[in-house]
């Protein structure tokens, strides 16, 4: 009996991946797109907790919205912008999502970035160019709000607000769910190695980015330092 149930929802989740979630045109990929949303993008999780959470003045983090808690924040929060740190795609949430922004007016603006992996300069740029150009209030948000939310923050924070490092950092965090000991830790890295470099001599975190940041060089130190802790 437990058996053919879990064969059953294997099926189905592989089902769901191959077959679901990248269309909303027609009632019946609709449909699978919403079972994909729920199950494949764990949005059933994301019913109760929105690990949502006041950046800065007119600046919210959360994890990745449905369409009625994108209506509620707009309602609540005033929201007039939504930042979509998982970038474009012809997957369930974002389609939804995109529609959402559509109906309820509000700016979608979507950037790549990674949990376990630092973004490349031109990402960390179009950020940027995000936090100065969205309208307020606005929301950021990745899949769980964790990771990318955090680092999208505390770059916020630094570039925008002017707070120091040190207290910026704190949006990576484990109350929001995130763990520097594991490979999300390199997004910690990129703000320790931009203190380190720059305490004898400040200079914005933008110029640091398109003068000293090296991405593969940081990758591969954080990488080195995770594999001798566990070791």
């Amino acid at each position: 009996m437990l058996l053919k149930l879990h064969d059953r929802l294997l099926n189905l989740d592989r089902y769901l991946r191959e077959k679901a979630g990248n269309s909303i045109a027609t009632p019946g990929q609709r449909r699978r797109a919403w079972w994909h949303f729920q199950f494949v993008d764990h949005a059933f999780l994301r019913g109760w907790w929105t690990n949502l959470a006041e950046v800065a003045p007119e600046v919210w983090r959360a994890n990745q919205p449905s369409p009625r808690k994108l209506a509620h924040h707009k309602r609540r929060l005033g929201l007039k912008a939504v930042l979509n740190l998982r970038g474009e795609a012809e997957q369930s949430h974002y389609l939804f999502e995109a529609e959402a922004c559509r109906d309820l007016g509000l700016e979608l603006v979507s950037v790549r970035l990674a949990a376990r992996s630092l973004p490349k300069p031109v990402f960390l740029f179009d950020l940027l160019e995000a936090f100065e150009t969205l309208p307020r209030p606005f929301l950021m948000h990745c899949k769980s709000g964790s990771d990318r939310a955090g680092f999208a923050a505390a770059l916020y924070l630094i570039a925008i607000e002017g707070r120091p490092v040190a207290e910026a950092k704190r949006q990576l965090h484990w109350k929001h769910l995130h763990l520097r000991s594991t490979r999300t830790g390199v997004l910690d890295h990129f703000f320790d190695a931009y203190q380190a470099d720059t305490i004898d001599e400040p200079i914005p975190l933008r110029d640091w980015i398109a003068s000293r940041y090296d991405r593969d060089a940081l990758q591969a130190e954080f990488m080195e330092r995770l594999s001798g802790r566990r070791g």
